[in-house]
């Protein structure tokens, strides 16, 4: 049996109610090394590869909080975020993993929910996942002689 808890990449938007940094430092103490934390100056910036990347890495799942729909301040930023994230759900489908390893969640305008809300309501949603495959300690494969970080 795996014990070992899950972990989250979470990408959010810079104007995601109380995300500053200290809040962002103390959801870190918070939780450990089972989440990462990585602000944005808009959820529109994502691109795939970062949340397929973070699955590679590290992460159990990666998810993007963005501001409320027709709320951004670059227009269509979370529009353009929801597409990406779809993109990448649609990847890592057809690579076998399960489509809810990656998601968006959108704040909504009468209600705005901070970043801790966030970061919470996701962190009990990952773990409900099973372990990540793709995170397996790797074996056979390693040259013992070589660093983490050296080149081949």
């Amino acid at each position: 049996m795996d014990i070992r808890k899950r972990s989250l990449a979470l990408f959010y938007c810079q104007n995601v109610p109380q995300s500053g940094i200290k809040q962002r430092q103390a959801l870190e103490k918070l939780y450990g090394p089972s989440i990462k934390l990585f602000p944005l100056p808009c959820s529109g910036r994502l691109e795939p590869l970062h949340l397929l990347r973070a699955l590679e890495e590290f992460a159990d799942a990666a998810y993007v909080v963005t501001c409320p729909e027709g709320a951004c301040r670059y227009f269509e930023g979370n529009l353009r975020a929801r597409k990406r994230v779809e993109l990448a759900r649609k990847i890592i489908a057809s690579i076998g993993l399960e489509e809810d390893r990656v998601g968006i969640v959108m704040n909504e305008k009468e209600r705005q929910k901070s970043l801790a809300d966030f970061a919470k309501e996701l962190m009990s949603r990952v773990s409900g996942l099973r372990p990540s495959p793709v995170l397996r300690p790797r074996t056979g494969f390693e040259d013992p002689e070589r660093k983490q970080g050296d080149k081949l």
